[in-house]
């Protein structure tokens, strides 16, 4: 599977990243990065979490 965040629509609210740390930071410069742009099938569920959780819709799952 592969994540895609619109970084347009992105505002950084970092629900993401208390769902899945392992895939998402939110760093010093106040800006979201993907740490795992393919993460494995073990983390489908948190990442689908982050999805459902994204206030502004900027988070997919593909795949």
């Amino acid at each position: 599977m592969k994540i895609v965040v619109d970084f347009d629509l992105c505002q950084s609210h970092g629900l993401c990243t208390q769902a899945a740390p392992e895939v998402f930071e939110i760093r010093d410069d106040g800006f979201l990065y993907i740490l795992k742009e393919e993460p494995g099938e073990d983390l489908r569920g948190k990442l689908e979490t982050a999805v459902r959780e994204c206030p502004t819709g900027a988070i997919k799952v593909e795949g």
